[in-house]
């Protein structure tokens, strides 16, 4: 589970991230960075998200959250997040061809995403 400080949370962070359209798409998920930061000693905020649109069946929308979720709290661990940290927030959004892939597929697009996020 990713730690409270890491999640982005109310309406108005998502809206946020989501009007600089700073988005690169990978595999079946697309990454949305939010505005630089000013200073170093925030946190980058992460948010999950799977559309009902997606799969109509909540279990298969949790399990995508879940595996991205994993994986990027595995790359934090292991300080393979690339450009991430000099974003506020970060929006993983999941579609229906991401819903077939293994937690070692899902990881290695969680990173290429995060290496490759414009500046």
């Amino acid at each position: 589970m990713l730690k409270k400080q890491y999640r982005l949370k109310n309406k108005s962070a998502f809206n946020a991230t989501y009007k600089v359209k700073n988005s690169s798409h990978k595999g079946g998920v697309t990454l949305f960075a939010g505005l630089k930061k000013k200073d170093s000693d925030t946190i980058t905020r992460v948010g999950f998200v799977v559309s009902k649109k997606t799969h109509k069946r909540a279990t298969k929308r949790n399990r995508l959250k879940r595996l991205m979720r994993e994986s990027y709290r595995q790359l934090l661990k292991e300080n393979q997040t690339g450009l991430a940290d000099n974003f506020i927030s970060l929006i993983f959004v999941g579609n229906e061809h991401a819903l077939d892939k293994d937690f070692l597929q899902m990881k290695s697009i969680i990173k290429k995403l995060l290496d490759g996020i414009k500046c």
